[in-house]
């Protein structure tokens, strides 16, 4: 009889629940949760890895998922190992997991974006990922100077864990110069990554070749010197035509809808010097034109990606600031709502005309985002606009209420 579903995708921490299961000969069905109807009704939040049992039980979580796979062992030898003898060895355990778990991601989720093709290469966001990695490494580094393990002298669920998380950095950010100023995480991670639980899973790593730097604009061909013509025959000398002039810089495409009776500088400075919800937003409403502007509901497309609330909150920031050419046609709030390991970003923005992509496509990676026409004269559509630029009250997302934990306004 089977144990239950375990719903993943593509993701390391799925990659380590299907090495227990491996390992352990667990029978358990593994499912892709974005071609499963059952795992929206059972997990509202649709967050994978998941897992239910045969009779119901739900749990969710990767070192919670990790930790009941490894207790359904008979093996209890094994599992005193895994999972530690004592009460001081389990939380030990618990904590390198932990500390992994929520570290490790949130210090390597802006160069994963650059290399998935999310956003553009942006060297502040590199270096100052390269800097938390490079921290965190340290801490390793200076436990597996003295011993073999992380918690105990064997391979403990905290060792799997925390060898996962490091996957993704060690095998497409950091390049042969960090592998040899970190021996000993290095040697930790591959002894791991050799182990029996491994061997079979992560059999195909490899390190990353080279340290992740800007891309490479190629070269333009210098064009062949012509042969020298013939020299003419002498002529009159006429007076030389002056220069053409320099073309123009083109105009913002927003320009051309003219000065509007809404003025949104008086907007900003009301809304920057004045209460929101009892002066800023009545006023607002009352000079708010719809046959000028337009309002939006932007939602970030990968939030199943987001890690840390912070990490979030830079994302936003980032996206701002790719749309300085734009923000005198522009105003409006994005939120992160949620917590760490389990948030994501929306808001309302306001743009000049009724069309978003003129305001929005002057940043590399406004494709990130989805934008969905809001209505002012519904009552629901125009409170989620009061909501968003109010930040009083928690986000509803697929019916759960979820409390803003962070965001940024565009002014």
């Amino acid at each position: 009889m089977s144990l239950g579903t375990l719903f993943g995708g593509p993701s390391p921490k799925v990659r380590l629940l299907k090495a227990l299961i491996n390992y352990f000969k667990l029978d358990i069905e593994i499912v892709n949760a974005k071609e499963s109807s059952q795992f929206g009704e059972l997990f509202p939040l649709k967050k994978f890895p998941a897992f239910v049992d045969a009779k119901g039980y739900k749990l969710t979580e990767v070192i919670a998922i990790a930790y009941y796979f490894v207790s359904l062992s008979e093996d209890e030898k094994l599992k005193t190992a895994l999972l530690g003898g004592s009460a001081k060895e389990k939380a030990d355990i618990l904590r390198w997991a932990s500390f992994a778990n929520s570290e490790l991601p949130g210090a390597f989720i802006g160069p994963v974006h650059v290399i998935l093709g999310h956003q553009p290469y942006n060297k502040k966001v590199i270096d100052t990922s390269l800097a938390q990695i490079e921290l965190l490494a340290q801490v390793f580094e200076q436990r597996l100077k003295e011993f073999t393990y992380l918690a105990t002298e064997r391979i403990t669920l905290g060792d799997l864990l925390a060898t996962v998380a490091w996957s993704l950095p060690l095998g497409m950010i950091c390049g042969p110069e960090f592998k040899e100023s970190h021996p000993y995480l290095v040697r930790w991670f591959n002894t791991v990554l050799a182990s029996p639980y491994f061997k079979e899973e992560y059999g195909d790593f490899k390190f990353a070749e080279k340290t992740l730097e800007a891309p490479k604009k190629p070269k333009a061909e210098k064009p062949k010197k012509a042969a020298e013509p013939a020299k003419p025959a002498a002529k009159k000398e006429e007076p030389e035509e002056a220069e053409p002039a320099a073309p123009k810089k083109p105009k913002h495409p927003l320009e051309a809808l003219g000065k509007s009776t809404f003025v949104l500088d008086e907007w900003k400075r009301k809304y920057s010097n004045e209460d929101t919800r009892p002066v800023a937003l009545p006023w607002f409403w009352e000079h708010y034109n719809p046959e000028e502007y337009s309002i939006w509901k932007v939602d970030y497309k990968y939030n199943d990606e987001l890690t840390l609330t912070f990490m979030s909150n830079n994302l936003v920031g980032g996206f701002f600031n790719r749309l300085s050419a734009s923000t005198k046609y522009m105003f409006g709030c994005l939120v992160v709502y949620g917590e760490n390991n389990n948030n994501g970003i929306t808001g309302a923005i306001m743009v000049r005309g009724q069309d978003s992509v003129p305001a929005f496509d002057v940043a590399p990676d406004w494709e990130s985002y989805s934008y969905t026409k809001l209505d002012p004269s519904n009552e629901q559509d125009k409170e989620f606009i009061n909501n968003m630029w109010a930040w009083d009250k928690p986000v509803i997302v697929n019916g759960e209420s979820r409390e803003i934990a962070d965001g940024k306004v565009l002014k």
